[in-house]
């Protein structure tokens, strides 16, 4: 059995991802999630932000020769018809041999693009910056000491308020 299933330690969410969308990207065709995450790379980010690939239907027991299904916003799928054959040897050079023979367009309304959070940050205070020099003073290599300010000096500025005064001498 799975000592991990029964362990009280928590579990990154990367680590089991490829098994947890495996059997709903199997029923949409693609065989591995890297088209639907790729797509920017494969199309350009224009072309993707008016695009989504939605299914790859392969004819029974072949494994090249498959139509890509697209849904494309609007207006979009004029231009996409005529980008068709950079497009299908952009995903064939994906793959790495002839698995897309042709695309389908399908028009309707995209998915709702995820919205980004805004990240908000501070600058530091004196003493939270003498903190962070006196905790990276120690490491001998100078570029190893500059990346670790960097990273402690983002960290601590996406930090809500600067600590209170009265906390200085902690």
């Amino acid at each position: 059995m799975d000592k991990r299933r029964f362990s009280s330690k928590p579990i990154a969410a990367g680590s089991i991802l490829r098994r947890a969308t495996a059997n709903a990207l199997r029923r949409r065709g693609f065989g591995e999630g890297e088209v639907i995450a790729r797509w920017p790379d494969i199309v350009g980010p224009e072309m993707a932000a008016l695009t989504a690939p939605e299914k790859l239907q392969q004819r029974r027991g072949d494994v090249a020769g498959a139509v890509l299904h697209v849904r494309v916003a609007g207006a979009a799928a004029v231009e996409l018809q005529h980008m068709a054959p950079t497009v299908l040897e952009r995903i064939n050079g994906f793959y790495g041999y002839r698995a897309v023979d042709r695309l389908k367009l399908v028009q309707g309304p995209l998915p709702e693009p995820e919205k980004t959070r805004e990240v908000t940050e501070r600058e530091l205070t004196g003493a939270e910056s003498a903190s962070l020099a006196a905790h990276t003073a120690p490491t001998e290599s100078t570029e190893l000491r500059e990346a670790l300010e960097r990273l402690g000096r983002r960290v601590m500025s996406r930090r809500g308020d600067p600590p209170n005064s009265g906390d200085e001498g902690a």
